[in-house]
């Protein structure tokens, strides 16, 4: 069995401005990941997704799960991008809003403080 190379999974992160995210970014370079890259909001991940030529192997998401708004831009983004594997990241645990973006698609859900590249690996990973 081939296992992927976990240091050339490729990342993208669509978060607002979050210093915990800019901590995460690095140390996930620093540990030889690839960020293909950021956005503060999901229409703008949305135009950078479009010009990729691959999509990146995980898609984190740092926003306002509870905001209506981002729920019907999650849908959005997950229709024009089915197979996209989608982690949440956040301070809220909310079974509501959970059971929410499991049912859009999300494969993980990490609070923040969780570690973030042993989820990464083991979405890629199986």
């Amino acid at each position: 069995m081939e296992t992927k190379n976990i240091n050339r999974i490729t990342t993208a992160f669509i978060n607002d401005r979050s210093p915990i995210i800019d901590i995460l970014c690095d140390n996930l370079i620093t540990s030889g990941r690839q960020i293909v890259f950021r956005s503060e909001n999901i229409m703008d991940g949305l135009s950078q997704i479009s010009v990729l030529k691959t999509l990146p192997d995980i898609c984190i998401i740092d926003l306002d799960f509870s905001d209506k708004g981002i729920i019907k831009q999650l849908r959005k983004l997950k229709s024009q991008y089915p197979t996209l594997k989608l982690i949440a990241h956040s301070d809220m645990d909310d079974e509501k809003i959970l059971k929410q973006l499991f049912g859009l698609g999300f494969s993980k859900y990490v609070l923040i403080g969780e570690d973030i590249k042993k989820a990464i690996d083991g979405m890629v990973t199986g």
